[in-house]
């Protein structure tokens, strides 16, 4: 079994449409040092799709997305 994540900060990005949850992720990623985790927390389906793009492009690594009722959370590593 693995260690649970612990993120470093969270954005709750909870109720808000495309394309605040990924501006919202950019903007927190901003202000992080290399290695911190970001804990994201999305009610909008296009999220998992616009955060794994931001994720890939800026290098970030993806640790973990969780989809349940409705709800995706994902934790992502500043990139070094």
């Amino acid at each position: 079994m693995s260690q649970p994540v612990v993120a470093d900060q969270c954005v709750d990005a909870s109720g808000l449409e495309c394309p605040m949850p990924v501006l919202l992720t950019k903007k927190a990623m901003a202000r992080m040092q290399p290695g911190e985790i970001l804990h994201v927390i999305s009610t909008d389906p296009a999220s998992e799709i616009d955060i794994t793009a931001y994720a890939c492009k800026f290098e970030h690594h993806l640790l973990h997305v969780i989809r349940a009722n409705n709800c995706w959370q994902f934790y992502l590593e500043k990139a070094r």
